[in-house]
This record gives C-alpha cells, sequence and structure tokens, in this order.
C-alpha cells in the first residue's frame, strides 16, 4: 500500500515539474542574451525580421508587375480592344458640348393642341426635375429622354383616342356612372335614417354605409381603400400609371427603370394626384356650381328658402354671423335723406335673416321631429284647391290617385281619365279625317271603326255589367249610352253627360273629395304645389320683413309651432292703414312698395308693427279670398292694374287711397263676422312677415298649364293640315298610333293598381341594387342615349316611389312621343354635341384650363390654403340657392315642387363628401380608360387592384355565410 501511494504522489507532482523546468530554462536562455548582446538587442532583431519580410514584398511587387505587363500586351495583340484612353476618354467626351438633339414637337396632329400641351410638358420638367437635376449634372441628354419618352406616350394616346367612339362613354356610361352614384348615395341616406338620427359621426356613418352598398351593387370591386386612405390611393396611382406607361411607351424604354420611375412620379403625384384632390374638394365644386350659373342673380325667395331647410347648423351659424356683421355695419353708417329709408329696410331684412337662422339653429339643437299628421291636422291654415284643378294638373292628381285608391273609389276616376283621353283622340282623328277628306281621300269608314272600337273599350270596360270594378251611375244613362253605340256613330261627347255626373259624384260624396281634403295626402300635394304656409316670424315695432313675389316653400319640413297663431278671441280689434309709398329697384325691376301700419289690440296688450307689400301680393291676395269666400267677390273691389305709367307719383297716391278703402272695408267688424275664418287670411297678409303666394298664384298659372298632353296633340293635328301630303301620312299614322296609346290609358291605369304585369317588364334582380342602365339592352333600342338621359331624370328625382305612377306613365309617353316625332333629332343633336366636346377646339381649350389652373403665368401654382369654414359654409348656401333659383317652373309642374327640391338638394349634398367625390372621379377615369383600351382588360386589372378593400373582404364573408347552409342542404 505504501509503494502504491508514493507511486500515485509522484505521477501527480511529474507535470509540476515539467512547467517549472520549462520557465526555469526559458529564463535562463533570456538572461544569457541579454548578459552576452546587451539590453537593445531585441529591438535589433525585430528591425532585422520587419527588412526581411519588407524586401521580400518588394521584390515579389515588381516580379508581378512586369509580368502583368507583358501578359497584357500580348492580349492587346490577340483579342482586346485598345484601352489605352480609358476614362480620360470618357471624361473628355463629357466636356465637349453636347450636340442639339432635334424632337418633333408633333403630338396629335392639331396645332392648337400641340402648343399649350408643349407647354405643359416644359413646365412639367422645370418644375419636377429640372430644379434637382442641375444640382447633380448639366448634360441634359437625360431630360430629352424623359421629354421624348412623355410626347411619344402623348403621340400614341392621342391615336388611340382619334380610333375611340366617344358617343357611348359620354351619353351612356358617363350618366349611368353618374347614376348610379347617385343611387347608391340616396341608399346610404336611407340607411342612415333608419338606424337612427343620434351618432357619433353622421359623415364618417355615412361614408361607411356608402361603400357597403357600393360593394352590394358592384358585387365585384368597392373603392373604399383608394377613397379614404392617401397612401392606398397614391399606390394606386402608380401602379395605374405604370401600366399606362407599359401600353404607351416602346419597350426599350419601359425597361429603362430610372426613366420609368421618374415619369411614373411625375405623372402620379405631379398631376393626376393634385388634380383629383381639386375635382373631389366640395368647396372647389360649390364655386364652380356658382360660376357655371354666375349670370343668375340670388334672389330672397330663393335664399330664405334654403335657409329654413338647411339642416346643418354651420351653414345657420356662418350666415347669421355674416348677417350680424353686415348689421353692425349698417348701423354704424351716418346717413340722412334718402339713404335713411335704404338702409332701414335693409337693416329689417338682416334682422329678419337673423331670426329665421336662430329660429332653425334651436329646431335642429333641440332634435324635435316634424310630424306632418299632425300638421294635416290644421286645415283651417290650408289653401283649398277645386277638384277640376286637381283633375288636370298631373301633380295633384297622382295624390288624388293614391288617395281614390285607398277609398276603392278609383273606378270613378280611372273612368274620368280614360274618357278625357278618348275625347282629345276622338277629337284629333275627326280633325284629321276632315282635312283628308277635303283633300280628296278617303277613309271614313276605317276611322269610325277605330273610334267605335275605343268606344265600346271604354263602355266594356267601367260600365257594362262584367265590368270589374264597375262604375255605379244611373242605370237609365248606362242604358242611352248602350243604346246609342249600337245605333250611331261614336262623337268625341258620346260620354259627356255620364263624365259629368261621375264628376259631381267625386266632387260632392263624403268619401272622395271632401274627405280627401281632411288627408295627410292633401298637404303633401299641396307642399308639391308650392302652396303650404311659410312660418310666422312676427317682427318689432319698426317692422322685420320685406315682401316678396312668391312663397318661401318647404313648410312640410316645418313643425306645427312654426305656423302663425290666427287670433281666435273675439276682443281682437285689428285696424291697419297704409302710411307711405315708395318705389324699388331690384336686378333692374322697378315696382311700387306699400308701407302698411298694422295695430293689433286685445284685453291684456297692444301692438303695433309696419309691414310691406306690393300691388301683386294685394292682387294675389284678393283673388284667394274671393275664390275661398264667393260672396266677397261682389262686396270687394280691388283697384285695376295699370300697365303704363304706373309708376307716377300721381298715380300711386290714387292707388294708395283706392287700397286704404280696400282694407278698412276688408276689416270691418261686420265683414269678419260675416266670414269667421277670413280673419285667418287677413292676418296672415298683414303679418310681418314675406308674403307667401298661394292659391292666387296657382289659379293664375292652372291656365297656361291645363292638361298638356291635350294642347300637342292638338298642335300635332293642326301641323298635319300643313304637311305636303307625302308628310301627312306620315304624321297620320303617328296619330292614330297615338290614339291607340290613349284608348289604352285606362288600362294601364287599371293594371297598374290592381298588380296586373306592367308595360316594362321587370327582370330578375332588384332594381334598386343594379345600376342605372342595367336594365337597358343596348340591341333593343337605338335611341339609347334619350334613354339612359330619362333614366338618370327618374334617379335624380327619385320618381320610382310608390306614390309616383302618374309621373312614370307620363314620362313613358312623353318618351313615346319624343320618340315617335322628334327622336332622331334629338338623338342626332346628343351625337354632334358629343362631337364638339371632343372636337380639337374643346380639347385644346380644356388642356389650356389645365395649363392657366396648374400654371398661372407661366409659374408653378402654389397650394391654395384651405379657405375658411365659415367661407366655405356659406359658400354651400350661395350654391344651393343658385341650384334651386335656375330650376325652371316647368320642371316643377310637371314632377312637383317639393320633390324637384329634394332631388336637387340630394345632388348637392352628394358633393359635399370629399371621399364620396373621389369614388366618382375614379369611376370616371376607369370607364375611360376601358374604353379607350378595350383590347387591354382593364376592368380586370381594376378588380385586381381594389381587391384588397375591406369591405369587399366582409362582403365575401357575409356571402360565404349565407351560401354555406343552402350548400350543406345540398
Amino acid at each position: 500500500m505504501e509503494e502504491d501511494d508514493c507511486a500515485f504522489c509522484g505521477a501527480a507532482l511529474a507535470p509540476s515539474w515539467t512547467s517549472l523546468s520549462i520557465w526555469g530554462w526559458g529564463s535562463l536562455g533570456v538572461v544569457l542574451f541579454l548578459i552576452t548582446f546587451g539590453p537593445f538587442a531585441i529591438f535589433y532583431f525585430a528591425f532585422y525580421i520587419l527588412c526581411f519580410v519588407g524586401g521580400g514584398f518588394v521584390v515579389t511587387l515588381l516580379f508581378g508587375k512586369s509580368n502583368s505587363e507583358k501578359y497584357l500586351e500580348q492580349c492587346e495583340h490577340s483579342f482586346l480592344p485598345c484601352t489605352s484612353v480609358g476614362i480620360p476618354k470618357c471624361i473628355e467626351e463629357m466636356k465637349r458640348e453636347a450636340r442639339p438633339i432635334k424632337i418633333d414637337r408633333r403630338l396629335t396632329g392639331a396645332n392648337i393642341i400641340d402648343e399649350p400641351l408643349q407647354q405643359v410638358i416644359q413646365f412639367s420638367l422645370r418644375d419636377y426635375v429640372q430644379y434637382w437635376y442641375y444640382t447633380l449634372s448639366d448634360d441634359e441628354s437625360f431630360l430629352l429622354e424623359i421629354r421624348q419618352a412623355l410626347q411619344y406616350a402623348l403621340v400614341q394616346f392621342s391615336a388611340r383616342s382619334k380610333e375611340t367612339d366617344w358617343q357611348p362613354y359620354f351619353t351612356t356610361r358617363l350618366v349611368d356612372d353618374f347614376g348610379t352614384h347617385l343611387r347608391v348615395f340616396r341608399k346610404a341616406q336611407q340607411r342612415i335614417a333608419e338606424k337612427g338620427d343620434q351618432m357619433k359621426d353622421q359623415a364618417e356613418e355615412l361614408v361607411d354605409t356608402f361603400f357597403e352598398v357600393e360593394v352590394e351593387m358592384e358585387k365585384e370591386v368597392c373603392r373604399d381603400l383608394v377613397c379614404t386612405s392617401p397612401k392606398d390611393e397614391e399606390g394606386f396611382l402608380r401602379d395605374l400609371c405604370e401600366v399606362l406607361l407599359y401600353i404607351l411607351l416602346p419597350p426599350g424604354d419601359f425597361q429603362n427603370k430610372i426613366m420609368r420611375y421618374f415619369v411614373r412620379e411625375i405623372l402620379s403625384r405631379g398631376i393626376l394626384l393634385p388634380l383629383i384632390n381639386q375635382l373631389s374638394d366640395p368647396d372647389y365644386i360649390n364655386q364652380y356650381v356658382i360660376w357655371m350659373i354666375r349670370d343668375s342673380n340670388c334672389n330672397y325667395e330663393a335664399f330664405m328658402n334654403i335657409i329654413k331647410l338647411s339642416d346643418n347648423i354651420g351653414e345657420l351659424e356662418a350666415v347669421k354671423d355674416k348677417a350680424s356683421e353686415e348689421l353692425q355695419y349698417l348701423r354704424s353708417l351716418d346717413t340722412a335723406g334718402d339713404d335713411i329709408n335704404t338702409i332701414k329696410n335693409q337693416i329689417n331684412s338682416l334682422l329678419y335673416v337673423i331670426k329665421v337662422c336662430d329660429s332653425r339653429i334651436q329646431r335642429l339643437q333641440s332634435g324635435k321631429e316634424i310630424d306632418t299628421v299632425k300638421l294635416a291636422a290644421n286645415f283651417g291654415k290650408l289653401c283649398t284647391v277645386p277638384l277640376d284643378h286637381i283633375l288636370v294638373d298631373n301633380v295633384a292628381l297622382q295624390f288624388f290617385m293614391d288617395y281614390m285608391q285607398q277609398t276603392g273609389g278609383q273606378a270613378h276616376l280611372f273612368f274620368w281619365m280614360t274618357v278625357e283621353g278618348y275625347r282629345v283622340t276622338a277629337q284629333q282623328q275627326l280633325e284629321v279625317l276632315q282635312s283628308r277628306q277635303k283633300d280628296g281621300k278617303h277613309q271614313t269608314n276605317q276611322t269610325k271603326g277605330l273610334l267605335r272600337a275605343a268606344a265600346v273599350g271604354v263602355y266594356e270596360q267601367y260600365l257594362s255589367e262584367k265590368a270589374s270594378p264597375r262604375v255605379n251611375i244611373d242605370d237609365n244613362l248606362v242604358a242611352k249610352l248602350a243604346e246609342t253605340l249600337n245605333h250611331e256613330d261614336p262623337t268625341p261627347e258620346i260620354f259627356d253627360d255620364i263624365q259629368r255626373k261621375v264628376y259631381e259624384l267625386m266632387l260632392r260624396d263624403e268619401r272622395f273629395y271632401p274627405s280627401f281634403k281632411q288627408n295627410v295626402l292633401y298637404v303633401r300635394m299641396l307642399a308639391e304645389l308650392d302652396m303650404l304656409k311659410d312660418p310666422s316670424f312676427r317682427g318689432s315695432d319698426d317692422g322685420e320683413g320685406e315682401s316678396f313675389n312668391g312663397s318661401p316653400t318647404g313648410s312640410i319640413n316645418l313643425s306645427l309651432d312654426d305656423l302663425s297663431n290666427v287670433p281666435s278671441d273675439e276682443t281682437v280689434q285689428l285696424h291697419a292703414y297704409i302710411s307711405d309709398t315708395g318705389v324699388c329697384n331690384d336686378h333692374g325691376k322697378t315696382y311700387a312698395l306699400y308701407a302698411i301700419t298694422v295695430h293689433r289690440r286685445n284685453q291684456n296688450s297692444e301692438e303695433t308693427w309696419k309691414t310691406y307689400r306690393r300691388y301683386s301680393d294685394f292682387h294675389d291676395f284678393h283673388m284667394r279670398i274671393t275664390e275661398q269666400f264667393e260672396n266677397l267677390a261682389n262686396i270687394l273691389k280691388l283697384p285695376g292694374k295699370k300697365t303704363f305709367n304706373n309708376m307716377d307719383r300721381e298715380f300711386l297716391e290714387k292707388r294708395k287711397k283706392d287700397l286704404n278703402a280696400y282694407l278698412q272695408l276688408l276689416l270691418n267688424p261686420e265683414m269678419m263676422k260675416a266670414s269667421p275664418a277670413l280673419a285667418h287670411y287677413v292676418y296672415d297678409f298683414l303679418e310681418n312677415k314675406a308674403y307667401s303666394k298661394g292659391k292666387g298664384d296657382f289659379a293664375r298659372k292652372m291656365d297656361t298649364f291645363v292638361n298638356p298632353l291635350r294642347n300637342s296633340m292638338r298642335n300635332v293635328s293642326n301641323a298635319v293640315k300643313s304637311l305636303p301630303d307625302s308628310l301627312a301620312e306620315g304624321m297620320t299614322k303617328m296619330s292614330d298610333n297615338m290614339g291607340k296609346m290613349s284608348e289604352r290609358l285606362g288600362q294601364d291605369i287599371k293594371q297598374s293598381f290592381f298588380k296586373v304585369p306592367p308595360l316594362i317588364q321587370k327582370t330578375y334582380s332588384d332594381p334598386d341594387h343594379c345600376r342605372v342602365a342595367a336594365p337597358i339592352d343596348d340591341n333593343v333600342d337605338d335611341n339609347i342615349p334619350l334613354r339612359v338621359m330619362l333614366l338618370l331624370m327618374d334617379e335624380v328625382f327619385d320618381l320610382k316611389e310608390r306614390n309616383q305612377w302618374l309621373r312614370r306613365n307620363i314620362k313613358n309617353l312623353l318618351q313615346q312621343l319624343i320618340r315617335a316625332t322628334y327622336g332622331d333629332t334629338i338623338n342626332r343633336k346628343i351625337v354632334d354635341h358629343v362631337d364638339w366636346m371632343t372636337s380639337p377646339e374643346q380639347v385644346a381649350d380644356a388642356v389650356k384650363r389645365f395649363r392657366d389652373a396648374f400654371w398661372p403665368n407661366g409659374i408653378l401654382a402654389e397650394t391654395v390654403p384651405r379657405r375658411d369654414k365659415a367661407i366655405r359654409m356659406r359658400t354651400r348656401v350661395a350654391g344651393k340657392t343658385k341650384l334651386l333659383e335656375v330650376m325652371p317652373d316647368e320642371l316643377k309642374h310637371i314632377i312637383g315642387a317639393e320633390t324637384t327640391r329634394k332631388g336637387i338638394l340630394r345632388v348637392f349634398e352628394m358633393f359635399q363628401h370629399t371621399q364620396l367625390n373621389k369614388r366618382m372621379v375614379y369611376v370616371f377615369l376607369e370607364r375611360f380608360l376601358e374604353t379607350l383600351f378595350p383590347q387591354n382588360k382593364f376592368h380586370e386589372l381594376f378588380n385586381k387592384l381594389h381587391s384588397r378593400s375591406k369591405q369587399m373582404q366582409r362582403y365575401k364573408q357575409r356571402l360565404h355565410t349565407t351560401q354555406a347552409p343552402s350548400l350543406q342542404k345540398r
């Protein structure tokens, strides 16, 4: 054991002894070296080694250089080109003066277009490339290459444009896209209304809902990302510009990435993006609308109408602030003489505007809902429209038709209308027959046969025992009519006796016209006829308000509290007299104005105010009360009109005296007791507010708009007499067709209300979920542009509501009439107008406007600062006022004042959202490119570019979720 332990210890100590021996011998060697060679020997040793290594490197370098030169000399004489000049040669070439490169300045083949286009190219390169490129290099070859690429692309673009037929794009696709955009907006508004009014951000909610409806209608594409995300919009424009460069540039230039990227950025960020932002700006659109109708002066009526209809508090506050500012300025003026009256009238007008704005703001902030049924209960304040006027006015007739359907009396109304159509047709046919007989042509039997067939058809449809529903009338009259049809030739007056009885039945029977006046449909009819009253704003003693021709409309949207309070207490005493007269000049129109001082006294208070009326207001008021109270016509005599010298001072004083006598007789207590309801009309006329013309104005206009269909047919008949025989025969055939259409009028009415299949069959898809022009088959009708424009009118004014039946039928009838007479002419004019729009002169004008807008006076336009919110709001009010004012009265008579107003304001409101405007601009751009490049499958390309839409993805998920259960069942 001891031996083993010793062996283990020796083995353990062996490594330590070995390491000690190494360090010992090493130390000994160092000490001996220093003793022998001295302390600086180590530095000498390191120097010797460094010299050895350096010398070897130098020898190797010299040897390699000599061998390389020999090898290169051998290669030079074998296959490599001469490289003796190298970089110095390139520098020498760059220092030489660049040779001028000739550029062909022809782009489109029309000098009037090429000149402004060249300027646009020059300005673009100068402001987007040259300002930074010259800091890097003075060589202009790169700039010239970019210019050549741009010009080549424009040449190719121009060649494509010349080969394209633009008529379908401007007359069909453009209108279809606009109508579809408006339909999506209308449906989005409806969904917002269904969800409720209280939302955090109604504008943002409207945008989201709009794109939800878009994806439901388009089904393949949604543009929400491009319109709401600036980053995605820039990416979309870059991709689109790159595709266009691929199509327009030569392959060699397109493969040059540097040049391609430069041109792409110039087009996308320098031209397209600013242009789209400007076209999408609501404030720019509003200013453009005002500029387009700049020749039309804003009148007081249209302005006040917009204020009372506005649902935007920002608009009302902006108008109120501006009115207050003007009011302070007028009150600060120091004037005397005649200027005092002018300034006083202006101050009164501004006070009235401020009061209206305050009232409207309070109503919007309080969130009061408007109940038209409660408004209808206040019948004492509504005008009365006679039945004979209702029957000849297409706007009023459709409301009466709806009511008659509800009460089950539609057969009587349909019979009356059918007989009217038969009478017009029969008169026209007989007049044509008489004119042809004078010329020696005989077609008596054929014409009489057609008239007999039409008369028998009316009899069988409404009066025979088989008729359903049957008009219940005196059996003796029906038997007499049947006897006449069997033994005599039919005449236009054959149904007159029965028609008169039916009219008296509708007029007297409590179920029909009397009850209709107590129905909410009657109130809506008055709104469409512009005959609802304006809310009352009673003024101060100095008189706030002034008279004007016409009535502020839209009272259907006003609550019952806004209507004037008619004095019902018998102790109320009203006195009035004309205190002064004056002559006013409004936009070149001169008229007399009468200042009426009114005193109202009751048991507790006494009030005095002034109001201002024109003679036309007195005349309208007189017509209104004499139509309501027939006994007044023999008592009250209004001073007559005078056409010439009616501004003479003596004449005005005489008229003032006569009008004062008229007022005193009207305000006689005995007169008021005899007609208690007259007090309301008198108080409304004398109240300090803008006078609301209604019944009298309507009655005067009714004479000029009675039954336009009858007049048009008679004009056709008179025109036939003066035509040559060849043309007369064609017009006679058209007349026969119109007669057959008139005969079918009653049947069409009946079919529409009793759910008989309509004349135009509906497609399997819901029309509200498809594009506007989707139901149109391009192979059916040659007059497609006219049809699409009529569909657009139908979309703007929302004529597809259930209570708009008559308007749709009138539209269809006018459409057929236009096709039969002037359809080809209108179509030809539309095509000619499109050719004019795409003519070189108009294209050059558009390029010049673009150049002047972006580079006024040749200088890049600075970014226009966003205008103040108050200014933008007032611009909105001015734009809406202009649009409402420019609408013709004839359009209101055809489709109704309320419908016209809502349609115009809906279109205007659609343009007040930047994201929605961008969507419409991009739709127009996409359709433009699809038309210009029909072979390049742009439709599929746009679907792919918009495929990342979040709305599209959600729509596909919902569609997959709804289809999954049906697939499982299968």
